[in-house]
């Protein structure tokens, strides 16, 4: 039988009625002819308030202790769906991070997948009991419950899917697919019907958040299709995954970060190795570098600008300070007032000029670049915040993403 897996976010089961609807949902789908695996989050809200409670006691609570008590929002999720499908006919079966065996790393709330024992999923579907998988959570090497950091659920569906070789994963959510740019910053987004895994990866980067980044690196490298659809209707969603052969698409979508902090190390002596030890100190900490610009030396020294997220504000904030202090730099100056926006599409390959384009659209709305990165499908600028939605604005409309021009 074809094996289906199946994803439902905080919105698809944030009500009894709403995971209700999940349950005729999945029932459906195993009565079509299919085993099925279903993989939750918790209920919309939940990790909001867990974290809130452990920041009540605590200015810097535990990571350990963190993963611990916000795990609990997925296991709540996962045993209300199995009594709903047990109650609707269909005998399920909820399985934490633990009792499905998913082994992770020790990094406690940016945990990574290491490998997963599918022996207790596929022994429950040899018995014909759904299981109903927490997401978002594993263990590691010495039974710590580790949790995969935001938007970890999609992961671990992927990832499920990826070890049990599923023929499909489906992310299901609260919009119906992915858009050409976020609808709520642009009111001309539509729905692309198929991206490849390059240019989802992309848009997951930079700030697309209808999948995790590391869903999609999981798909891409065992070929999983992502089926990214809405669990409130029945319309056909965007698929991820496989080539694409229209070549004329230039540009597929506008991606809008504003997760994004500037972080300015100054006067750093110019000599090999100095830059080497800021970015070891910061991977030591496990804080993710974006975009990385040095300037010019100038009497020996030089400035280091470079990007990381917000949920790493503080720490990068140390990190960096300890770093310029030991290198004999000056000043470290974090700038939280930024945000990145981005195009992205296959066809830039074999388009000369893409980036042009791009500058002079800003240039023409006023709107000044403080750093630019590429890759060979994407180009990201750095803006001042107050521009963020009037740039996404003009590129989709410049590269001729609204309705009326597909």
């Amino acid at each position: 039988m074809p094996l289906v897996v199946q994803k439902f976010g905080g919105t698809s089961v944030g009500s009894l009625e709403r995971i209700r609807a999940v349950a005729q949902r999945v029932k459906a789908t195993r009565d079509a002819g299919n085993d099925v695996v279903v993989v939750v989050s918790a209920m919309s809200g939940e990790t909001n308030r867990l974290l809130a409670l452990g920041a009540e006691l605590s200015g810097r609570p535990p990571r350990r202790e963190m993963d611990t008590l916000v795990s609990t929002g997925e296991q709540v999720s996962s045993a209300l769906l199995s009594i709903a499908l047990t109650e609707g006919g269909a005998p399920a079966q909820s399985l934490t991070g633990h009792q499905t065996r998913i082994f992770t790393d020790g990094v406690f709330s940016k945990a990574r997948i290491r490998r997963i024992d599918v022996e207790p999923m596929r022994s429950s579907i040899a018995q014909g009991v759904i299981p109903v998988v927490a997401g978002f959570q594993g263990l590691d090497a010495v039974g710590n419950i580790t949790t995969l950091g935001r938007g970890g659920t999609d992961t671990t569906a992927v990832a499920v899917a990826a070890s049990l070789g599923a023929d499909i994963c489906e992310i299901y959510t609260d919009v119906e697919g992915v858009f050409t740019t976020d609808p709520g910053v642009c009111k001309e987004a539509h729905k692309i019907d198929r991206v490849t895994f390059e240019e989802m990866l992309e848009l997951a980067s930079l700030g697309a958040k209808v999948l995790q980044i590391r869903s999609v690196e999981v798909g891409m490298k065992y070929g999983i299709p992502i089926h990214v659809r809405s669990s409130f209707s029945d319309a056909e969603g965007t698929i991820v995954g496989g080539n694409d052969s229209l070549e004329s698409v230039v540009v597929r979508g506008v991606a809008l970060d504003r997760n994004e902090v500037k972080c300015t190390i100054r006067a750093l002596p110019d000599h090999p190795g100095v830059v080497a030890r800021v970015f070891e100190a910061l991977a030591e900490n496990s804080i993710s570098v974006d975009m990385i610009i040095q300037t010019a030396a100038l009497d020996g020294r030089t400035d280091l600008t470079f990007t990381v997220t917000q949920t790493d504000f503080d720490a990068t904030r140390d990190v960096a300070t300890r770093a310029a202090q030991e290198i004999g730099a000056g000043e470290v100056s974090l700038d939280n007032s930024v945000v990145k926006v981005s195009i992205v599409g296959a066809g830039m390959r074999s388009h000369a000029g893409v980036a042009a384009r791009m500058f002079r659209m800003l240039a023409d709305h006023k709107i000044n670049i403080d750093a630019i990165t590429t890759s060979e499908i994407r180009v990201s600028c750095l803006v001042n915040q107050a521009h963020g939605d009037q740039a996404v604005g003009a590129l989709h409309a410049g590269f001729g993403l609204t309705r009326n021009s597909q």
